[in-house]
């Protein structure tokens, strides 16, 4: 991925997102929590589409915006697609692609026609901030092949300090509608459980095929351990990421902040044609 300096002649938009990646890929970190926080859900992303499909895949990246994920996957051997509303983005994207097939789709990924479906859908950190997550993953689930996957972020409802109501708890989800889409967590509108997402996924034709838990409090700077992260060398916060991914589940749901899981989508032929 090409390095980029920041220009005053850029849109707002450009320069918004420099910032972001001034954080997560190119530094100096002001805020050792969201980048580790921002790290762990790359690795998490990348190692489960990796374990499932091989280079040259066709890969969708739904609300990509810097295209950070899309980049990376292009430049492993990945046929990608970015997409993002916000389209002139897209030229940001381009200044930092350095090598790699990657293909520009701007708009509403629901609204675009695509030659043909994907091998792999991902959708991080996006499903929090619809009214209807449901409805979200069946249309999702509709651009992929069958046998494909999607790969999905998500910050974890079970996590001890969220406040946010359930979507299964929720009788009228459309009161949301009007506030879905906002960026950052201020857009956050349900915070999915780890009980939820199976029936959900089972009504857009998906099954579970990994989840994992990851980020603790420390790692995200979180219940004011965001200055030990100032101090503490980050071979030892690693490693206190994966001591606490071992824990039990029970209490990972409780001290994780996120979810990563690899969904995949069954192929609906089969129960029709006995194979």
């Amino acid at each position: 991925m090409r390095p980029v300096t920041v220009d005053d002649s850029w849109p707002e938009s450009w320069k918004s997102s420099y910032r972001f990646d001034a954080e997560e890929v190119y530094g100096p970190i002001s805020n050792p929590g969201y980048a580790y926080a921002y790290a762990n859900r790359r690795a998490a992303t990348l190692a489960l589409l990796q374990e499932a499909l091989r280079p040259g895949a066709k890969v969708l990246d739904i609300a990509a915006a810097q295209g950070n994920f899309s980049l990376m996957l292009a430049e492993l051997g990945y046929a990608v697609t970015w997409n993002d509303l916000r389209a002139e983005l897209a030229g940001y994207v381009r200044l930092k692609h350095e090598r790699g097939d990657i293909t520009f789709a701007p708009g509403n990924a629901f609204d675009l026609q695509f030659p043909g479906k994907f091998d792999a859908v991902i959708i991080t950190e996006i499903i929090e901030h619809v009214a209807h997550p449901d409805e979200f993953l069946r249309k999702v689930a509709a651009l992929v092949k069958d046998d494909g996957y999607i790969i999905m972020t998500t910050p974890n409802g079970g996590y001890l300090t969220n406040r946010l109501p359930r979507f299964s708890d929720c009788a009228d989800p459309s009161i949301f509608e009007s506030v879905q889409f906002k960026p950052d967590s201020d857009g956050h509108i349900f915070l999915l459980y780890r009980d939820e997402i199976k029936p959900i996924a089972d009504a857009a034709g998906v099954a579970i095929d990994k989840m994992v838990l990851l980020t603790n409090p420390l790692t995200a700077g979180h219940l004011k351990t965001g200055m030990l992260l100032r101090f503490l060398p980050r071979g030892v916060v690693d490693r206190l990421e994966r001591f606490s991914q071992k824990l039990p589940l029970r209490v990972c749901d409780k001290i994780m902040t996120h979810l990563a899981v690899r969904l995949r989508k069954t192929d609906q032929n089969r129960f029709h044609t006995g194979r």
